[in-house]
């Protein structure tokens, strides 16, 4: 029974952070681009950006091995 004198105040200070970590979330905007946050999942991140060196020539040859 005494244990309950440290988890009760232990429990209610723990939940008392995770209210005040969500709080500061909203205020500091975390949850303002829900839908940028989904379309970016569809995202293909392995293809190069357009414009960067490509590894392989373009003219279908082999080229030379190394």
């Amino acid at each position: 029974m005494s244990v309950l004198a440290f988890l009760i105040p232990i429990s209610l200070a723990m939940g008392l952070v995770g209210l005040a970590a969500f709080i500061w979330s909203l205020k500091a905007g975390q949850y303002e681009d829900l839908a940028g946050a989904a379309e970016r999942m569809l995202y293909d991140d392995d293809a190069p950006p357009a414009g960067a060196k490509q590894d392989r020539p373009t003219d279908g040859s082999r080229g030379a091995l190394p």
